[in-house]
């Protein structure tokens, strides 16, 4: 079979072999760390924090460490104040001269942002950890427990916090130095699928003894997730080439330049980020409904419902129109058609049709515009998927897999690492996972 003489192929290829190993063994060590309680915390009274933890920004946050969170972990902040830090990194390098010249530097010029991004890590991380240790004291005391009390338990534990952190971003750049596929990606991706093999048994076990469609509604439900997992991945790799033509240059005896070439404009340029922003944003009336005494029939509280209850109609509205506008401000920040046309103009390229300059920039912008409208709409349909499939009746742990975040980060980071895998095999003249054509990542070069 081709898939057997495939992995024959990656075994073969020593460097290859080696990347995937280790890529295994770091993510066994992340798994170890995941279940590792803090110290002086009881495992046994953590049922009201994993309860807190079952959705809204809480089970987000829950998702991306893999249940670390929720199991009050040594590494229980995880990856996101590495994100979080990275997003304002790059929000920055719009705002200010300093940092858009820094990333014009090139390589040193992004070793300081990379080393500015580790600092603002740290500074979120010292902030977050004691906030985590007062929400866990909370939470402990509806189990009839607490945490230790005293200074040195808070420090302590805040140090611990951190340090876990900034190892699990450690573990995440190797993997992306010396494994396979991107290190800060891949761990979150782990983190997804630790979820799906208990939401997997809880709905097989659901179906089958609720009698509510039996073996036949599952498999249904696998295959409308399958359906839906095609969706996402059109929407990872959905691209609009803009071709590109350059000069024709003679250097010495030798022609340069000529061919035609493309640049590859993405569909949904802002991946999950619009999902991430969108699901902050309303988990704020959420959360302040909760310290208020407002009734459950109220106008907000059915607006702002969050999906764990029922599907609300103003929640899936005000999420999708969130969610659009994220797009557009994300692919706004992270697209520049100015910088775009600057460059092909300094390397003699030029859009057929088009002049260089400001023209191939409003050019590029109004193409950025049309293919980012329906790929926002796309985005918003794919977020408020496991709503509907809550309607179906599907367990909220395994709708989850349905949309969201968690379905477009899993596709993509595969994606990604069979691409890079594939790489490794047509290097060495081995043949390719498919068939026919090469696998398309998230990523992608300037021009292709």
């Amino acid at each position: 079979m081709r898939a057997i003489q495939t992995i024959k192929n990656i075994w073969k290829i020593e460097d290859l072999r080696n990347r995937i190993l280790l890529t295994l063994l770091l993510i066994t060590v992340y798994r170890f760390l995941s279940v590792i309680t803090l110290p002086g915390i009881d495992p046994a009274s953590l049922s009201a924090l994993q309860n807190q933890t079952a959705g809204g920004l809480m089970g987000l946050l829950d998702m991306f460490s893999g249940g670390a969170f929720s199991n009050a972990s040594i590494v229980a902040l995880g990856i996101m104040p590495y994100i979080s830090a990275s997003i304002v990194i790059q929000l920055l390098a719009i705002a200010l001269p300093y940092f858009q010249k820094l990333q014009r530097e090139g390589e040193s010029g992004r070793r300081k942002i990379n080393q500015y991004t580790r600092y603002l890590t740290l500074a979120i991380l010292l902030l977050q950890a004691p906030t985590y240790l007062i929400n866990l004291n909370v939470q402990l005391g509806y189990a009839g427990s607490a945490v230790p009390t005293g200074m040195w338990f808070t420090i302590s534990s805040t140090i611990i916090l951190a340090a876990g952190s900034m190892f699990v971003l450690w573990l995440g750049e190797r993997i992306t130095d010396k494994g396979v596929g991107n290190g800060i990606s891949f761990i979150i991706m782990v983190g997804i699928i630790a979820r799906l093999p208990h939401a997997l048994t809880q709905e097989f076990v659901s179906r089958m003894s609720e009698a509510a469609g039996g073996l036949v509604m599952f498999l249904l439900e696998i295959l409308l997730l399958l359906a839906v997992i095609a969706g996402a991945i059109l929407l990872v790799q959905g691209t609009r080439r803009i071709p590109v033509q350059y000069a024709r240059q003679m250097v010495g005896n030798r022609q340069y330049g000529g061919a035609r070439q493309y640049i590859p404009l993405k569909v949904n340029a802002a991946n999950v980020m619009p999902i991430i922003f969108a699901q902050a944003i309303m988990f704020i009336p959420i959360s302040l409904m909760g310290f208020t005494q407002t009734t459950s029939d109220g106008f907000f509280a059915n607006l702002f419902a969050p999906l764990a209850d029922h599907l609300s109609f103003g929640y899936n509205a005000t999420f999708a129109v969130l969610i659009i506008m994220f797009t557009y401000f994300y692919t706004a920040i992270t697209i520049n058609p100015k910088q775009m046309a600057e460059d092909l103009k300094r390397n003699n390229g030029f859009i057929p049709g088009i002049k260089p300059g400001k023209k191939t920039a409003e050019y590029i912008d109004e193409i950025m515009s049309r293919i980012t409208f329906p790929g926002s709409l796309f985005l918003a349909l794919v977020a408020i998927l496991p709503a509907f499939a809550g309607l179906l009746g599907i367990k909220q742990e395994f709708a989850q897999f349905f949309g969201g975040t968690s379905l477009l980060i899993l596709v993509g980071v595969v994606l990604d690492t069979l691409q890079q895998v594939e790489s490794h095999l047509l290097m060495r003249h081995y043949d390719g996972l498919l068939k026919s054509g090469r696998i398309k990542g998230r990523q992608g070069t300037a021009y292709s």
